[in-house]
């Protein structure tokens, strides 16, 4: 039997809930803070189906593999609480194939229109609204949200049809876009940019390009089934090799409210408390790849140095708002 929405709801912000908590939470405090375990604690029979309702829900979370942690905030509380080990959580590097990076891609931008995130988001306000501290960035693995480039959309269209296309190409060294004729294979994601991969039929040889650099539309100019991609291409090494390592040779400074940002202080290389904050000495290799981290820690970070970091980070939320506006108007 499939475990319905609500259910699978609850689940994912149980999970946040306790993530996102430095202390043990008592199922009274859970009850009161996620969404799906309302109920009358008053009322024996109502706050029974409730117990019963949360027993299951925890073996459930621990079945999956979820270390659910349960212990006391202090010696003095009769009641045991509830909350997940972060560290314990936190998942290794995963090297994923071509096709299953493109469905965990799809469907975290499934589980975004969905509303889970708006859930959690609601999960989170309660426990503020409690006086319960919380790190935000400890949820920043549960609850996926994936940008990705207006060309993402018709290109994945066009290797899935096998149609020919056309669209304009920059790159930082040339004076303006050139015209290219692709018969792409498939989009993949690496260091968290958007590459196609395929055969450009003006150079004749197999080439990658960043979504993030074309300008304008993409254009479907052949029909469909016109050509056949190479059996057992490696996508993402093809573009790993294109790209090559990325050195880690700059240096960004960045000012970090007190508490905040566990991801990023776990990479500084030098910390300097101040009275706005912590200043952060951080190593990087691209600036657009970093600002991209940077912007997912929200007002709580803010960069100093250098210039073209602060500028990816500016440009970023800018794209950020604009997306936003569409979103809004599109939804009235």
């Amino acid at each position: 039997m499939g475990v319905s929405r609500s259910r699978t709801e609850r689940l994912v912000n149980l999970v946040i809930c306790l993530l996102s908590t430095r202390r043990f939470l008592t199922a009274a405090q859970i009850a009161a803070t996620v969404p799906g375990y309302e109920h009358n604690p008053d009322d024996p029979r109502d706050h029974e189906a409730f117990q019963r309702k949360f027993e299951r829900d925890k073996a459930e979370l621990r079945e999956l593999g979820v270390p659910l942690e349960t212990g006391t905030a202090s010696a003095f509380d009769a009641e045991p609480g509830y909350r997940i080990a972060a560290r314990e959580y936190a998942l290794p590097d995963i090297q994923l194939e071509p096709d299953e990076a493109a469905a965990v891609g799809i469907a975290a931008r499934l589980w975004r229109h969905a509303g889970l995130a708006a859930a959690a988001s609601s999960g989170l306000a309660k426990l503020r609204a409690a006086g319960i501290d919380i790190d935000p960035s400890a949820t920043l693995g549960v609850e996926p949200v994936v940008t990705v480039d207006p060309a993402f959309a018709p290109l994945t269209t066009a290797a899935r049809d096998r149609r020919t296309v056309a669209f304009d190409y920059r790159v930082p060294e040339g004076d303006g876009p050139t015209s290219r004729r692709l018969q792409p294979w498939g989009v993949v994601c690496w260091r968290g940019r958007w590459y196609v991969v395929g055969h450009d039929l003006d150079r004749e040889a197999t080439r990658c390009f960043r979504l993030s650099r074309i300008v304008g539309q993409v254009r479907l100019t052949g029909r469909p089934g016109a050509y056949e991609p190479p059996t057992g291409v490696d996508l993402i090494s093809h573009v790993a090799h294109w790209s090559g390592p990325v050195e880690r040779t700059g240096r960004a400074t960045v000012l970090v409210r007190p508490g905040r940002a566990a991801g990023l202080r776990r990479w500084a290389r030098e910390v300097e408390p101040t009275p706005d904050g912590d200043k952060l000495v951080l190593p990087f290799g691209e600036a657009e790849s970093f600002a991209a981290s940077v912007v997912g820690y929200g007002a709580d970070v803010r960069v100093l140095d250098p210039p073209e970091v602060r500028e990816a980070v500016i440009q970023r939320l800018k794209e950020i708002a604009t997306r936003h506006e569409a979103a809004s108007v599109t939804a009235r």
